[in-house]
């Protein structure tokens, strides 16, 4: 038999690792750096529900209501020396008495694509579903044809479970869906490979990585 304890919604934390700061999202401190990061990269938006905003303000106005919202419920992605947003993310598609809930809505600016913050990022956002919240099912969902995300949720742990054909119409286009999990029982496995991953030694004088996050699982 199954615990029936139900898991906890997010709400205002800070989460901090070893690149990055994880708050939640405050449009009037973070969209004006952000946009800065993103403007002029309206392929960054491709994928997602929205966007891109013709401007700064129609940019904050975005933020503003997303920040709002409780699902999904944004996270702002900060550099952890300056303290400048880098992306934004949400914890979304919660469901606490199952004990699930999805990573997605990701945003990552150009400088933080590819990197080590990045990967901080997703290791605070995992820890937090698993250790802080209680959830036993974390879920990464993409459009199918969005190679970049597939890849991303694969190197971090997710395992792949299909494609739900005809899921969504986005902006006036078909989706088929990518699903991927992970687990509550996988996460130690997972956990462990992210922190000696992180670890500052194992990055050369260039910052580039000496083993790769999938070595540390194998």
């Amino acid at each position: 038999m199954l615990s029936t304890a139900v898991a906890r919604m997010p709400s205002e934390v800070l989460l901090e690792g070893a690149f990055v700061k994880l708050v939640p999202l405050d449009a009037e401190a973070h969209a004006d750096a952000f946009y800065a990061e993103i403007q002029g990269h309206d392929d960054l938006w491709r994928y997602l529900p929205d966007g891109p905003p013709a401007d700064a303000a129609a940019f904050k106005a975005l933020l503003h209501k997303k920040a709002n919202l409780a699902d999904p419920y944004f996270l702002s992605i900060l550099d952890k020396n300056s303290g400048s947003p880098l992306g934004i993310a949400a914890l979304m598609r919660i469901e606490p008495i199952h004990r699930v809930i999805e990573v997605g809505n990701i945003l990552f600016s150009p400088r933080l694509q590819r990197t080590a913050h990045a990967t901080d990022a997703m290791f605070l956002m995992a820890k937090h579903a698993f250790e802080d919240l209680g959830y036993r099912r974390y879920e990464w969902k993409c459009n199918a044809l969005n190679a970049p995300s597939r890849s991303a949720a694969l190197r971090f742990g997710f395992s792949f479970e299909g494609i739900f054909r005809q899921h969504m119409i986005v902006k006036g286009e078909n989706r088929d869906t990518a699903w991927f999990s992970m687990l509550d029982t996988e996460w130690p496995a997972s956990r462990s490979a992210f922190e000696q991953w992180l670890r500052a030694d194992n990055f050369d004088a260039d910052g580039k990585q000496k083993r790769s996050l999938a070595s540390f699982r194998a």
